[in-house]
């Protein structure tokens, strides 16, 4: 082994495969909920500047952890011999990795509709991904102990940020808003389709792995909850366009849950100061 392939080795150290509501996660939990809390009391009024910062800094780490990721799903240390094997399923481009692609341009763009939609996006549909993911966790918790950090951080950081941006963008979010996150979730989708029939023609068709980003590949069968049970039944448009609506739907209720949480602490805090 090269010295890059020992430092890889050295990082897959192991652990029990955490389970759901077991100690690793509710630590995580309660890591993501201190972080979240102590960051918009102290930033709600961040300036543009700081929002910028914070959300470049949160970009930096998530992407130093996914680059890792993505090498060890890559190598593998058996039989005293280094191999190498790209894991296409790994391949960053589902929904909850959208972050990856996003994030720095909210930081560098100017203000107007294309990053009010990335925005609008990442508070909702992005932070659904990362909720959904801390909610029921099973599918993502593995053996190797830094790539079960790795998933807690990158799905904490979506939950982060679609709560400080509603958080300190507070006055100019409402319903109207949130709906301009539809485009950019079209586009997305419109990556993911295309990566789903360029990619396996060119990669996957011959190594015989599995590629499916946003699950909505013409050559793979649907894995999410519920949606699995419509794709085999549905032409492969109109399932493309059943997941869209369903994801709208979840975004505009991800948008009306924050409005609710906002209104109960506004009340409490009113109860409290009296």
């Amino acid at each position: 082994m090269n010295f890059f392939e020992k430092l890889l080795h050295a990082l897959q150290f192991r652990m029990t495969e955490p389970v759901s509501y077991g100690w690793f996660h509710l630590m995580w939990v309660a890591i993501l909920v201190v972080f979240t809390v102590i960051m918009c009391l102290k930033f709600k009024d961040a300036s543009d500047k700081t929002f910028r910062r914070i959300t470049m800094i949160v970009w930096i780490v998530i992407l130093a952890l996914e680059i890792y990721k993505q090498f060890s799903f890559a190598f593998s240390f058996e039989n005293g011999e280094s191999k190498w094997d790209y894991a296409w399923y790994s391949f960053p481009f589902q929904l909850c990795s959208t972050p990856l692609y996003l994030l720095p341009l909210v930081a560098f763009l100017k203000e107007g509709k294309v990053r009010d939609s990335i925005i609008a996006f990442l508070m909702t549909f992005s932070f659904f991904g990362g909720l959904a993911t801390f909610v029921i966790p099973e599918d993502v918790f593995i053996e190797e102990t830094m790539i079960n950090i790795q998933t807690m951080v990158h799905h904490g950081s979506q939950i982060f940020i679609g709560i400080f941006y509603y958080v300190t963008l507070g006055k100019k979010i409402n319903l109207f808003y949130i709906l301009k996150g539809f485009f950019t979730f079209a586009v997305m989708m419109g990556i993911a389709l295309l990566l789903n029939i360029v990619l396996y023609h060119a990669f996957i068709k011959e190594a015989g792995d599995t590629f499916n980003m946003f699950y909505i590949g013409p050559y793979f069968d649907c894995t999410l909850p519920l949606l699995e049970m419509f794709y085999p039944m549905m032409p492969k448009v109109l399932f493309i366009v059943l997941y869209f609506i369903c994801f709208c739907i979840i975004a505009v209720i991800m948008y009306y849950i924050m409005v609710g949480i906002d209104k109960l602490a506004r009340l409490i805090k009113s109860k409290l100061c009296k």
